[in-house]
Order: structure tokens, then C-alpha cells, then sequence
């Protein structure tokens, strides 16, 4: 399995956009999102120039995503 992409808060906000997540408000420097369908899941993003891995597959099982969603999620 491939490594994960170093992403900026800004690109991992547009790649969680198209699993149906919108901007709802932010708090300091961390960006909250909120899933638009039900569960209506809240995921915390920090707007930082570089999210490293671990927080990146943090972020990722918080927003009740697996892996292989999210890297189709990158690919579209």
C-alpha cells in the first residue's frame, strides 16, 4: 500500500468537499467541517501548511472514512 500525500489543510478540506463534508466554521487555526447527509459527522482540520501522516489517518478514521475511500477520494 502506498504511502499517504503530505497535504495542506486547505487541499484535505476540497478532497473531504467531494465525500460531502462543508466548511461549517473555524475555530483558531483548526477549520471544522460537517458532513451534509446523516450521521452529520463534525471532522477538525488544522489549517497548517503540512499535515503529517499520523494526523492525516487520524482525521480520516474521524470522518468514518477507510483508506481506500480516501485515496479515491484523491484520484476523482
Amino acid at each position: 500500500m502506498p504511502k499517504l500525500p503530505v497535504l495542506s489543510g486547505r487541499e484535505l478540506v476540497k478532497v473531504f468537499s467531494k465525500a460531502r463534508f462543508e466548511f461549517h466554521h473555524q475555530n483558531g487555526s483548526h477549520m471544522i467541517l460537517k458532513q451534509t447527509v446523516p450521521p452529520y459527522l463534525r471532522v477538525s482540520v488544522p489549517d497548517h501548511k503540512a499535515i503529517k501522516r499520523g494526523l492525516l489517518r487520524g482525521i480520516i478514521r474521524e470522518a468514518g472514512l477507510s483508506r481506500e475511500e480516501f485515496e479515491r477520494l484523491l484520484e476523482k
